[in-house]
């Protein structure tokens, strides 16, 4: 990597939830860490930390400042943050709504949603080429196919106010593969008009890693690409999912990372 390239990154680190056991956050707040240390993001974007978890990753990649609202206001529900490091970029404008028919209604649930679903978006100067780049974070809903769809529509709807004509990234969990409408919507196919289009086939290489962002902490879940990264105005230098373990040969999440090199 160097001044020519930015590497960006979505990462669903998994809310802390008892019910995961020996995989509770608590076992695997470190590793999460420190998959993000390796791999050296310049910008981040995570999906469903709760407070407690975005406080242990604040404090564990201090090269970050970091962006987002919770789901819910105040420091209630899974957040959807942008980090970014503060050494190379800085902040021009940034914010968060909500995926649903009232965007700037803080809490509001969309169509079919079973949450409220929120997309966290920042604009940086890169002081390092002079040039200025969009990154939008998303989660889209796990059970509303409606919501789902409206969610990608709004997304591309809102994107040009937010990059205001410069390259930008949208990406995140989207709760879809690519043969489903939601992913369509984003990646402009089917007769669907985005400016986007997937990091992956956009990439000059073949993709790094395997063809799946979904683990069971101890496998791999097949066909569950569900995690994407689309660009605009970018050209994609690599593209990989990476596809860390522990010393115990776990994954760190139940969600894999999406790490891209773009030129911007």
């Amino acid at each position: 990597m160097g001044a020519e390239t930015v590497r960006v990154c979505t990462y669903n680190v998994r809310r802390d939830v008892d019910e995961d056991g020996r995989f509770a956050w608590d076992g695997r707040r470190e590793v999460v860490a420190s998959t993000l240390r390796f791999h050296r993001p310049d910008v981040v974007g995570l999906q469903e930390p709760l407070d407690e978890q975005y406080d242990d990753l604040r404090g564990a990649l201090p090269a970050y400042e970091w962006v987002g609202q919770p789901r819910y206001g105040g420091e209630e529900g899974e957040y959807c943050p942008i980090g970014y490091r503060a050494e190379r970029f800085e902040r021009v404008a940034g914010d968060t709504f909500w995926l649903s028919e009232t965007p700037g209604e803080t809490g509001s649930v969309g169509w079919d949603a079973t949450y409220p679903r929120v997309a966290t978006w920042v604009r940086l100067h890169d002081r390092w080429t002079g040039e200025t780049v969009t990154y939008c974070n998303t989660h889209l809903d796990h059970e509303g196919p409606r919501a789902r769809v409206e969610a990608a529509r709004l997304l591309v709807d809102r994107l040009g106010d937010l990059r205001e004509g410069g390259p930008a990234v949208v990406a995140g969990d989207c709760n879809a593969t690519p043969d489903e409408k939601p992913y369509a919507v984003l990646a402009g196919e089917g007769g669907n008009e985005s400016p986007l289009s997937d990091a992956r086939t956009a990439s000059p290489h073949p993709p790094h890693g395997p063809a799946t962002t979904r683990t069971d902490y101890e496998s791999l879940r097949p066909d569950r690409r569900i995690d994407h990264v689309f660009v605009v105005d970018c050209d994609v230098a690599h593209y990989g999912v990476a596809a860390d373990i522990a010393a115990d040969g776990s994954y760190p999440s139940d969600h894999l990372p999406v790490v891209v090199d773009l030129a911007v």
